[in-house]
């Protein structure tokens, strides 16, 4: 008798904690997720350990630069990401299809931006997402694609806020002055005159003023997006009545934004919402 009663209080004690909650994941878990069929359709969500069940985090959505080009990819972001996720935010980086890859390329790679910020309803559903927090940073011509998000109409996702870091915010004077050779022109499919449609489409300069607050943070050295450039595009859209704020390093160049240690990486981090 005492025997069957041990039996008992022990498979009621497995059926007990088989039943329980889980605990939340004591160290920060990067999962690879697909946000559509293509290759390049997917992200890094980066999740720190320790959230308490019921609870979410602002989320900030990742987007790399390289001129749009093949060969570029979200290694670029992975140190941001590292840092964000070590503050307690969740992070998506994402890849996208580009110039040289099938799809890539105006309008496929803004679809691309789209569906992955978009997908975030749907991991929300397992992931300590809040989705009335949603950031998103983009570093060069990722940059462009941040400020582009911020346009975007009938969404489910809206950001709170989009970063451009040394963006390219303005496709039309990008492609007249030659900027990154022909990378604007292959990315859209033509000049300004060709396709103008499809620049008043992909170009923030053309869609201004936008839904989203923009942070734009730019190096003065940077020999790659000229400053002058980048701050024509603040003031356009300032006059447009975008709600926009602009940092710059006299110091730095292309790359700094990207840097964890920089401080144009910390002005972007304090404008961020607080993550608990």
């Amino acid at each position: 008798m005492r025997r069957r009663l041990g039996v008992l209080v022990l498979v009621a004690a497995v059926l007990a904690a088989c039943s329980a909650s889980p605990e939340p994941p004591t160290a920060e878990v990067t999962s690879r997720i697909e946000y559509g069929s293509a290759p390049e359709q997917f992200g890094d969500l980066g999740v720190p350990g320790g959230i308490p069940g019921g609870q979410s985090r602002p989320v900030v959505v990742l987007i790399h630069g390289g001129f749009w080009q093949a060969g570029s990819g979200l290694g670029f972001m992975e140190p941001l990401a590292e840092d964000l996720v070590e503050r307690g935010y969740v992070t998506w980086n994402v890849e996208y299809r580009k110039v040289g890859e099938p799809g890539g390329g105006y309008p496929g790679t803004l679809e691309d931006v789209d569906a992955a910020i978009e997908h975030l309803a749907a991991l929300a559903d397992a992931h300590p997402i809040d989705l009335d927090q949603v950031v998103v940073v983009g570093h060069s011509a990722g940059g462009h694609l941040s400020l582009w998000a911020g346009t975007r109409e009938d969404t489910e996702v809206e950001p709170v806020l989009v970063v451009g870091q040394a963006p390219v915010p303005d496709l039309v004077t990008a492609a007249e002055s030659g900027m990154g050779g022909s990378a604007v022109t292959d990315f859209v499919g033509g000049t300004p005159d060709d396709v103008p449609a499809a620049y008043a489409a992909a170009s923030p300069a053309e869609r201004l003023p936008g839904t989203v607050p923009q942070l734009v943070v730019q190096g003065g050295a940077d020999p790659v997006i000229l400053e002058p450039y980048v701050a024509g595009y603040v003031e356009r859209a300032r006059e447009a009545g975008a709600g926009i704020e602009y940092v710059v390093d006299d110091e730095a160049d292309h790359g700094t934004p990207i840097d964890p240690g920089s401080d144009l990486w910390e002005a972007v981090v304090e404008r961020l919402p607080a993550p608990g």
